[in-house]
């Protein structure tokens, strides 16, 4: 079941989950700095995508063609519509919501400022002072590292047979409490729209750089609904966030982080 790997990879061994077939590093690389930008210019070449994962967090993989299936429009539409219905009485209600003792109030909420499903953020245009997609993979990655994120060291360097990130997050079964092929379908348009590739998913967290983030208010604002109804839990909702606040730091924002509980 092995595949050609690239020069340079530190130990490790090829595993098998189900038909989907990956490579996985015996440990978090020491120079996974000076490895990363390599790996993504030599995808085109070995079709291999990597990825940073804890090792338990890969479980039973997702079909491509249930990610496929997902009608991305149509799902979120409806989503919105039984989000919506749940949330307005909150939105509508500016009575601070009761808090432990000793808590700050959580600040109101006026939600997103639709009726109706919006529709998809438009596509950020290339542009000669934006980074490229694997520039900002790797910025992020130097950031991860740099800041000492909790769980990252107990990660994996992964490579997966795939097309992209999206793919290879089913193809590994992210094992997190994301509605899978609803997610990579997001995550297949967001590479699209915005230039994003998944950079590492350790715990619960799923961690995306973006080249081309939105400039305009009302784009984040559309983008900042896509990632409400992603299901995320840290989306306005942990901590408490207001939708606007939530939108406005989208504008220009690199990187973007899900967590679910």
């Amino acid at each position: 079941m092995s595949f050609a790997l690239p020069d340079g990879l530190p130990p490790g061994r090829f595993l098998s989950r189900g038909p989907a077939r990956m490579w996985v590093s015996d440990e978090f690389p020491q120079n996974v700095q000076q490895l990363w930008p390599r790996l993504l210019s030599d995808q085109s070449e070995h079709g291999l995508v990597p990825l940073l994962c804890w090792p338990d967090a890969m479980g039973r993989p997702v079909s491509l063609e249930h990610v496929d299936a997902v009608r991305l429009e149509e799902v979120l539409a409806a989503d919105f519509a039984e989000y919506r219905r749940r949330r307005l009485p909150f939105w509508t209600d500016p009575t601070p919501a009761p808090v432990p003792e000793g808590s700050e109030p959580w600040p109101h909420d006026p939600g997103p400022p639709f009726e109706q499903w919006p529709g998809l953020a438009p596509q950020m245009p290339a542009t000669s002072a934006a980074p490229t997609p694997d520039e900002a993979a790797a910025s992020l990655l130097t950031w991860l590292i740099e800041t000492g994120q909790f769980g990252l060291d107990e990660c994996r360097l992964v490579l997966v047979p795939a097309d992209r990130g999206s793919d290879a997050l089913a193809l590994i079964g992210w094992s997190a409490e994301a509605p899978l092929p609803l997610l990579c379908a997001l995550l297949r348009s967001w590479e699209d729209r915005f230039g994003a590739q998944i950079v590492a998913v350790f715990r619960s967290e799923l961690h995306v750089s973006v080249a081309r983030p939105p400039v305009e208010a009302h784009h984040a604002n559309l983008l900042a609904l896509e990632h409400v109804l992603s299901t995320a839990d840290n989306i306005v909702d942990d901590p408490p966030t207001p939708f606007p606040e939530y939108a406005t730091d989208l504008v220009n924002q690199a990187s973007w982080s899900f967590w679910w509980d």
